[in-house]
């Protein structure tokens, strides 16, 4: 996913410090998204599947009951999935949208090698590229993901595939696309077909603005949706996906409505500047602002949220 759920990255980053340790607008992209892979082989006797993993064949349990992932951006994709976690990261704790699910769930990282050891996990799951991969592959099976890879839908379908959930994350999968475009349509009707939409958030002092498939319900506006980007986030977000902006040309990027990822956390001070009050989206009051915290990433949870927040904007304003 380049530099999230920032440059939730720069992402995720995209992000905040309070996953440890400095972060970048990647340390929070949304997407976690990952490679196209074969369907498991079974292995009866065994109790076991082989999964086709983009870096080969791994050997994993047929029914995980002990998952630990490492990766911020595929938490809400296991949980959604109903499979048991023993580890997640700092991040997700703190999730909102997780944290009274996660709150007995052990905090590790890809350097926590001892803890995630005493956990006695079954499966581990992380991004390509984490820290000490061969000393976690001979604590359980472990399956990696290059981010960015696919899109946010073939992203579940390979999850379920690995915890031997295919059906269930296909059904998931058919039915939230088919009500995003539903919504969608309904959202088009009121709003017109020509209106546009920017995606801003405020991270490390910066503003940033999103472009498509980078969390923070791009995914779902851009494409279920079909709504306009503004010309000039299109082309300055096309490289990164995300763009960063001063308060005095914000109104070159800015939608006829914007959604903000909004964090408490973070300065937000551009809020009270004359120049944003004076944008049209805030005169109309088209600007909507959502909990950064819970609308970083592209996992079913948080786009399950994500759709429910763009239905009650736009649709009960």
């Amino acid at each position: 996913m380049r530099k999230l759920f920032i440059p939730v990255v720069a992402c995720m980053l995209v992000i905040l410090s309070a996953c440890g340790g400095s972060q970048t607008p990647q340390d929070v992209k949304g997407n976690g998204e990952t490679s196209a892979a074969a369907p498991a082989s079974n292995d009866k006797k065994s109790g076991t599947v082989t999964y086709q993993s983009e870096s080969g064949p791994v050997e994993v349990p047929a029914n995980p009951q002990r998952v630990v992932v490492l990766t911020r951006f595929l938490t809400g994709n296991v949980m959604a999935l109903g499979v048991p976690l023993v580890g997640v990261d700092q991040m997700s704790k703190t999730n909102p949208r997780f944290e009274e699910k996660l709150k007995n769930v052990t905090t590790v990282s890809d350097e926590s090698l001892e803890k995630i050891m005493e956990l006695q996990p079954d499966l581990i799951i992380g991004l390509s590229g984490i820290k000490n991969i061969d000393q976690f592959k001979k604590i359980a099976p472990t399956v990696t993901y290059t981010y960015g890879k696919v899109d946010y839908l073939t992203q579940q379908l390979e999850i379920g595939k690995l915890l031997g959930k295919e059906k269930e994350a296909k059904a998931w999968a058919d039915d939230f696309k088919a009500r995003a475009q539903k919504a969608g349509e309904a959202i088009r009707a009121k709003v017109g077909n020509n209106a546009t939409v920017s995606v801003i958030e405020t991270f490390n002092k910066q503003l940033y603005v999103y472009g498509y498939n980078f969390g923070r319900g791009t995914e779902i506006l851009y494409g279920e949706f079909k709504l306009g980007m503004p010309e000039k986030v299109q082309s300055a977000t096309n490289k990164e996906g995300f763009f960063a902006v001063s308060t005095e040309v914000l109104k070159d990027y800015m939608g006829d409505y914007v959604i903000f990822s909004k964090n408490a956390d973070e300065d937000n001070s551009f809020q009270s500047t004359n120049v944003y009050k004076s944008l049209p989206a805030v005169k109309d009051n088209h600007v909507f602002e959502a909990d950064a915290k819970a609308f970083y990433f592209n996992d079913p949870l948080s786009l399950e949220y994500q759709l429910e927040f763009f239905k009650k904007s736009f649709l009960v304003q």
